[in-house]
């Protein structure tokens, strides 16, 4: 398991309404990449804003197939969110 303090950051975060995001920042403690499009899997619309004073991490990917995941964990220096086919995609997944 990797430890928290080498997990890729956010980058950057064009997903605006999402809870986490300040300032195009993720706030989010931890993100998970899922679903068909490599989807973020913690963006939330809510009414408030949440998150930790850091920027948000990688914790989880199961984009298998992604050339940057290492046995579910992102190996990338860091990723980017935003609008693919989902509101809140990870544009760094690439397929192998």
């Amino acid at each position: 398991m990797t430890a928290a303090q080498s997990l890729p950051t956010v980058q950057g975060c064009s997903a605006t309404s999402c809870a986490y995001n300040e300032d195009s920042t993720c706030h989010a403690a931890a993100i998970t990449i899922a679903g068909d499009n490599a989807a973020c899997g913690t963006f939330v619309e809510i009414s408030f804003r949440g998150g930790v004073d850091r920027n948000g991490v990688v914790g989880a990917c199961h984009r298998s197939e992604c050339k940057f995941n290492d046995k579910l964990e992102c190996t990338a220096s860091s990723v980017e969110i935003g609008a693919g086919k989902d509101v809140a995609d990870c544009l760094t997944y690439e397929a192998r």
